[in-house]
């Protein structure tokens, strides 16, 4: 059974652009980097998809959050305030409030 490959980024993007100019088919491009064709497709897609989002965010990609997180959050923050209102109210004694 064969590994499958991780590709970088970089390496994405460099075959999506050669896919993008059309100088090349998708075939010989696949022969050449040694990748499946219907990747190319899919690398093509995302980066035509995802090439607006550069102009209009400035480039600058907003951070992706997941659910999971914010639970956990919200669940930290919840913690805090309880042990906020606690120590505020052990301390009223000496602060004279």
């Amino acid at each position: 059974m064969k590994k499958r490959r991780n590709h970088d980024a970089g390496f994405k993007a460099r075959v999506a652009l050669e896919a993008v100019k059309g100088e090349r088919t998708v075939s010989e491009l696949a022969a050449e980097y040694g990748v499946h064709p219907t990747m190319i497709h899919q690398w093509k897609k995302a980066l035509l998809d995802g090439a607006a989002d550069i102009f209009e965010r400035g480039g600058k990609r907003a951070p992706e959050i997941d659910e999971q997180t914010v639970r956990s959050l919200h669940a930290k923050i919840g913690e805090l305030a309880v042990a906020n209102d606690f120590l505020s109210r052990k301390l009223k004694p000496w602060t004279g409030k």
